[in-house]
């Protein structure tokens, strides 16, 4: 079969394998290329193939037109594990390598260092090919426009797939041979990308009407018996659980609560959750929330334990809290830097085997354990003496067992005759020896690059669980997490670049680096009061606004206004695993319009919502992060200020019982003497304290009521009818 379809027409289309993920361990054979000098964990792990790699940068693309070679871009991340198959395969395979130094000029790139490149040639993907994931494999002119796009392919044709050498082999002689079709065909997909990420039509505000919309949708594709939504692969997509507690806010239905406890309870008890050291892993490749992809993301942490942190705070049940507090000690024990910062993932992989890490054979069980022991763990964590499922490259059960829960403690506590606190304790006890014991084993690889937009996350979750749980560890981790921030990832011109690595700090800050910075530092300031926190997150918003604001369409562009290294720029407003700029930045702009009283703040928010209207109202469950911040701004809403001392005892009460309740679309400023708030929100200029009491003023939907020194009376002004 010939490949020339592939790239000659916008719809090229052929079997690939989609959504695949990656890792592989650095090498020390003799050979090294240009990227043995780079600090990506990623990029150091092909330093040392026969592919004469380079990274991203002028001197690749000087040398592919000085020889007239085609650009051969491969794009992945360090704990991919279909990286590592591809890697393994065929980029340390001599006959690979041979073809691709002779033909072409091949450049590595690490998708969460680069994800302004990673989300342009991912969307080439998914034109040309209806689908994308990782190991992403473009093919381009030197002019970096895309004429072949895929993902995994082996070495050599199987299964239908078509093989790397026979796809390399047929494009060096097109190029050659048919270079002017290649060259309008890689001009077609260009137009043809820029049309497809245009968003030049202003919508309609989006109204109730599709908020509701989304929650039918989301009840209608429900998974009443695992929890989650849809089928296999289940993702925990946590964004659309806080938009849910706030829906359910709203209308009182239990149906949108129930979506939300049930697949949080489920997730907890399943596989995807690292029940012995805790975390989740990426997703789960079966409906049950059993088998994972077991590679474990900074993000996920940080958005999963949001939702479990609100879930708590709105229905009191401590197994929420209990779920949020075991993800944060994960990564602060695992994922910290020494300096504060937060480590991007750990790699599904080890010692060449996916999950190898967090398996447990019944044999080393019964060796570690006392029998009684023993038959406790087995029966509360559903481990088989042949294991518990079925290996999926094998076809049969190989002794491993992934730990996953089906009953609760209490129905085992009856059936051990125990109490359920004394079964509780017992399983912790047991917990805590396999962990010493696993600690041994050969550890997957860390990813320790630290990224903007990642930290800005777990700032936002660490500083809410700080002020939620009135946990001060949790505070302080955020704080640092900020402060390293500052010093580390800081212009002198207050813009922020995006990643860290061994003292080094590279690449111009994106849209999801000031966004995600600045949610982490408005919560941040919820928790401190500390207007630092506050004025840098304006400062942060007006770069944002001035040097990624799109002034004809509206909207947030991915990169600078000042970056000139792609062909177009980008505007990214699906909120896939992580919520996109834009969403957080609209939630941004209402809460900084409310906290300042700027209202032309709320008028950009508007504006941007208008700017993807009509995507969304066809499809409102894609965008669910943009609909909370819709949801915030139709209200109701409050902005509460306390006037008086932060170490008053009336104004820790006061405190305490709002951080209580569930108040998501509320902004809360603290006036004290001396801070000069009113510089940064000027309506505050009279709120006083009164009688020398700690003072509270409440204004709800745009209606401000009497000030109030009284708590009960604080409470009642805050209830959401």
């Amino acid at each position: 079969m010939k490949l020339t379809k592939y790239f000659f027409h916008i719809t090229i289309s052929f079997l690939i394998m989609t959504n695949i993920d990656c890792n592989s361990d650095n090498k020390n054979g003799e050979n090294t290329n240009k990227l043995i000098n780079e600090k990506s964990p990623y990029l150091l792990q092909h330093a040392n193939n026969p592919v004469d790699w380079y990274p991203w940068g002028n001197e690749a693309f000087e040398k592919a037109i000085k020889e007239n070679k085609p650009i051969f871009l491969s794009i992945g991340y360090s704990t991919c594990h279909w990286c590592h198959v591809m890697e393994h395969e065929s980029f340390e395979d001599s006959t690979v390598a041979e073809i691709l130094n002779k033909y072409f000029v091949s450049i590595k790139v690490d998708r969460e260092e680069r994800p302004d490149i990673d989300n342009i040639y991912m969307k080439v993907a998914q034109m040309l090919t209806g689908s994308g994931g990782w190991p992403l494999t473009i093919i381009m002119t030197p002019e970096k426009k895309p004429f072949f796009a895929g993902t995994y392919f082996p070495k050599e044709n199987r299964f239908g797939r078509p093989g790397l050498i026979e796809i390399l082999n047929q494009i060096k002689d097109a190029w050659v041979n048919q270079h002017d079709k290649i060259l309008s065909s890689s001009n077609q997909i260009i137009e043809g990308l820029k049309k497809s990420s245009a968003t030049n039509t202003l919508g309609n505000e989006i109204t109730l009407d599709i908020l509701n919309k989304s929650v039918q949708n989301f009840i209608s594709g429900f998974d009443k018996t695992n929890g989650g939504f849809g089928n296999a692969p289940k993702f925990p997509s946590p964004h659309n659980l806080l938009f849910l507690l706030r829906q359910y806010s709203r209308s009182k239905d239990s149906k949108t609560l129930e979506m939300v406890t049930k697949t949080l309870d489920e997730m907890s008890d399943g596989g995807i959750f690292d029940q012995i050291g805790y975390g989740f892993h990426r997703y789960s490749t079966d409906n049950k929330w059993f088998v994972p992809h077991f590679e474990k993301m900074i993000y996920d942490q940080a958005m999963i334990a949001m939702a479990y942190t609100e879930t708590y705070q709105l229905t009191k049940e401590k197994k929420y809290k209990n779920t949020a507090e075991k993800i944060f000690e994960y990564v602060l024990r695992d994922m910290t830097s020494p300096e504060g910062g937060f480590y991007t993932a750990e790699d599904a992989d080890s010692e060449g085997e996916e999950g190898k890490f967090y398996f447990w054979n019944y044999s080393e069980l019964k060796k570690i354990l006392s029998q009684d022991d023993l038959i406790i763990f087995c029966k509360v964590f559903n481990v088989e003496e042949d294991g518990n499922f079925v290996d999926q490259l094998k076809g049969v059960k190989d002794g491993n067992n992934i730990l996953h829960k089906r009953r609760s403690n209490s129905i085992f506590a009856n059936e051990f005759k125990i109490s359920e606190n004394e079964l509780t304790n017992k399983i912790e006890q047991i917990r805590e020896v396999l962990f010493e014991v696993r600690e041994k084993r050969i550890h997957p690889l860390k990813d320790d690059k630290i990224l903007t937009d990642w930290n800005g996350l777990m700032i936002a979750a660490l500083a809410q669980a700080g002020r939620v749980f009135g946990d001060q560890k949790y505070t302080t981790a955020a704080e640092s997490s900020a402060n390293f921030i500052f010093s580390k990832l800081s212009k002198q011109n207050g813009g922020l670049y995006h990643r860290y690595r061994n003292g080094e700090t590279k690449f111009d800050g994106n849209l999801d680096d000031y966004a995600f910075m600045i949610w982490g530092l408005l919560n941040l300031y919820e928790t401190t009061f500390k207007v630092e926190y506050l004025e840098r997150s304006i400062e942060l918003n007006n770069i944002l606004i001035n040097n990624f604001w799109d002034e004809n369409f509206g909207g947030f562009f991915f990169t600078s206004e000042k970056s000139s290294e792609l062909f177009t720029r980008q505007k990214e407003i699906y909120d896939g695993a992580i919520p996109s700029g834009n969403s957080v930045a609209m939630m941004n702009l209402i809460r900084l319009s409310k906290f300042t009283g700027d209202n032309k703040l709320e008028e950009k928010a508007s504006l941007l919502s208008k700017a993807f209207s009509i995507q969304i109202e066809r499809y409102p469950n894609g965008y669910s992060q943009l609909l909370s911040g819709v949801n915030f701004a139709i209200g109701p809403s409050f902005e509460i200020v306390i006037a008086g001392n932060l170490k008053d005892k009336l104004t820790q009460e006061m405190l305490k019982e709002i951080n209580s309740m569930y108040l998501p679309n509320k902004v809360i400023l603290l006036k004290s003497s001396g801070n000069n708030l009113e510089k940064i929100a000027e309506f505050t200029r009279g709120q006083e304290m009164l009688n020398n009491q700690t003072t509270v003023y409440v204004c709800r939907n745009f209606v401000c009521s009497l000030p109030t020194t009284d708590p009960n009376k604080l409470l009642q002004l805050l209830k959401v009818k």
